[in-house]
C-alpha cells in the first residue's frame, strides 16, 4: 500500500490510524533479507535471539562452541533449525580471525556469548578464561566485521548481565568482564556512531540457562531472586530477544550506547 492509499483511506474512513501505526510497526520489526550474525547462538538467550530474527525473515548464523550442529540436537533451550551453525572458540582471538564469514554483507551483530567459571574464577588462569570470552572475544568480533557494519549501517547489541551494573558476589571474572562490555558498548557506541553503526547492549537481570542452571536450582535460590524482583517472576530468554529486535530496529533509531536493564525491575529496590 503507498503513502497515496494510506492517506485517502485515512481521509475516508476506510483506514483507522492504530492501523496505520500496526502497519508502521510490523514493516520497522520485518527484516527481511538482512544477515544476521548471533555468537553464542546456539543456545540459550541467544538462540532465542536467533530464532526471532529468523522468524523476522533474517537469514541468521550463529557461532557456538560445539564441533557441529547436531551436538547441540539434545539441548533443552536450543533449537538450530534454519540456522546457519560454525563452531568458534570465542575465548580464541585468533579463531575469531579465522572464521568463517557468512556473507560480503552484514546488517546486525549480536554477540551474546558468555563464561562464568563460579568458584574457580579467584584463579588467574580461570579469571583470564572468562575475560577472554565475555570481554576480550566481544571486542574482537566487533572488529572483525567493522568494515562491513560500517558499509551496512549496520547494529550491535551486546548480551551484557546485571552484573555488568552491579557486580556480584564471588564471581570476579564474570563482573569485572561485564562492567567491561558496560564501557565498551558506550565507547563503540559513540565512536562509531559517525560511522552510521549503532552499538547498544542488555543486561538481563535472572534468566534460567544452561549457564545459570547450576546456581538456580540450588534450594532457595530461585526464590530468594523473585523475591527481589517487583514483577515477582525470572525473565526468560524471548524477554531479552523482544528487546534485541527492538535494538537492531528504527524503532530505537536514537538510542546509542546505552546497555538496557531487563531485570524486571531487580535493581530499583
Amino acid at each position: 500500500m503507498s503513502i497515496y492509499d494510506i492517506l485517502n483511506r485515512l481521509q475516508h474512513g476506510d483506514l483507522l490510524r492504530s492501523d496505520v501505526a500496526a502497519m508502521s510497526l510490523e514493516k520497522m520489526l520485518d527484516f527481511t533479507g538482512r544477515n544476521v550474525l548471533v555468537t553464542g547462538g546456539s543456545s540459550g538467550i541467544g538462540n532465542a535471539i536467533a530464532r526471532s530474527f529468523l522468524d523476522a525473515g533474517a537469514r541468521v548464523q550463529v557461532w557456538g562452541s560445539r564441533p557441529s550442529r547436531e551436538d547441540y540436537a539434545a539441548e533443552e533451550g536450543s533449537n538450530l533449525e534454519g540456522l546457519d551453525y560454525q563452531c568458534v572458540d570465542l575465548g580464541n582471538l585468533q579463531a575469531i580471525a579465522d572464521a568463517r564469514v557468512q556473507s560480503d554483507t552484514l546488517d546486525i551483530l549480536v554477540q551474546s556469548q558468555g563464561a562464568c567459571a563460579w568458584e574457580k574464577e579467584y584463579d588467574p588462569a580461570h579469571f583470564r578464561e572468562v575475560v577472554e570470552v565475555n570481554l576480550n572475544g566481544i571486542m574482537a568480533t566487533c572488529m572483525k566485521f567493522y568494515e562491513f557494519l560500517k558499509a551496512s549501517g549496520g547494529k550491535v547489541v551486546l548480551i551484557n548481565s546485571v552484573g555488568g551494573i552491579k557486580p556480584s558476589l564471588g564471581i570476579p571474572a564474570y563482573s569485572a568482564s561485564k562492567a567491561g562490555v558496560t564501557s565498551l558498548t558506550k565507547s563503540l557506541g559513540e565512536a562509531w556512531a559517525a560511522e552510521g553503526i549503532r552499538v547498544n547492549g542488555i543486561a538481563p537481570g535472572p534468566i534460567l540457562t544452561k549457564m545459570t542452571g547450576p546456581v538456580l536450582s540450588q534450594p532457595g535460590r530461585t526464590e530468594a531472586n523473585i523475591e527481589r524482583i517487583p514483577l515477582g517472576r525470572l525473565g526468560t530468554s524471548q524477554d531479552i530477544a523482544n528487546i534485541a529486535l527492538f535494538l537492531a530496529s528504527d524503532l530505537s533509531a536514537f538510542v546509542v550506547g546505552h546497555t538496557i536493564l531487563a531485570d524486571g525491575g531487580m535493581l530499583i529496590r
